[in-house]
């Protein structure tokens, strides 16, 4: 089965919090170890890795396509550690990436999508979103900032955004980055007793915490509500770092290698050219 048919979230989704802790391409090859098993898996996303750098290359150079990857989760998933593990090794030229912070008071007077459009990827370019639009059906819910039927409201207009972004040549790729509320746990920890992280722990981060399950059910219904055919979710099992990084390279190979991509053909007239 292929990856994005195996990760696909579909209409009948359901969070659940086992699922978080599955590791789909572990086989029985893996090490003894679970130190050896994470290295082999570091070792296996940089060899993917490798390859969607060649074919972010021949993206770029081609400028027929545009790729924006959206990620989604609760705070600790891994939104940042992805885009380190995925890109660090992609040359620069053809690839951004953009952070969504609590909507300034210019951003809060416009429409909820005004902020985001500026940044969608042109052509040629894969741009990943940490966080997005879909705060704006997920917080705002849990929060009561808005209510069901504003929530539908912007359901639909989210559809009609992706589908218009999807016409006009933009491969939508958005994944649910999916911890268990113990794996929560156990990071938020981490960031408190370790001097080179403890800057990203944020008190509120406990706040939300406390709203967990209704966050899940915020997820579950936005992601329910707005998974289509040309803007699919993928659920990402995150308790591993190392399997939820290889499984997110693994995916977007494969969609980077169903485009078929190639250099641009080469001019022979051109190669005649004598350079003085």
């Amino acid at each position: 089965m292929k990856a994005g048919e195996r990760f696909r979230a579909g209409k009948n989704f359901k969070v659940r919090e086992d699922d978080a802790d599955d590791k789909p391409l572990r086989d029985g090859n893996s090490g003894d170890s679970k130190g050896e098993t994470k290295q082999q898996e570091r070792d296996q996303t940089t060899e993917l890795t490798g390859q969607i750098a060649r074919l972010q290359e021949m993206l770029y150079a081609q400028r027929s396509h545009k790729l924006l990857l959206v990620l989604q989760g609760m705070d600790t998933s891994g939104k940042d550690g992805t885009i380190t593990a995925l890109f660090n090794g992609i040359n620069p030229m053809g690839l951004r990436a953009v952070g969504f912070k609590a909507p300034t008071s210019t951003e809060l007077a416009h429409d909820f999508l005004w902020r985001i459009h500026p940044h969608v990827p042109v052509a040629g370019e894969i741009v990943m979103f940490n966080r997005s639009h879909y705060e704006d059906v997920l917080i705002t819910v849990v929060q009561g900032m808005i209510d069901e039927k504003e929530c539908k409201r912007r359901y639909a207009q989210i559809l009609d955004f992706e589908r218009m972004l999807a016409e006009s040549g933009t491969i939508i790729v958005k994944v649910f980055l999916h911890i268990s509320k113990d794996e929560q746990r156990k990071r938020l920890e981490e960031r408190l007793i370790d001097p080179d992280k403890q800057w990203k722990f944020d008190p509120n981060d406990v706040v939300q915490r406390k709203k967990w399950d209704e966050y899940q059910q915020a997820y579950q219904r936005a992601i329910v509500a707005t998974d289509t055919d040309h803007a699919p979710w993928y659920v990402i099992p995150a308790n591993s770092k190392t399997h939820r990084n290889l499984l997110i390279s693994t995916l977007l190979l494969e969609i980077l290698e169903d485009l078929k991509l190639s250099f641009p053909k080469f001019d022979a007239e051109m190669a005649k050219l004598k350079i003085e």
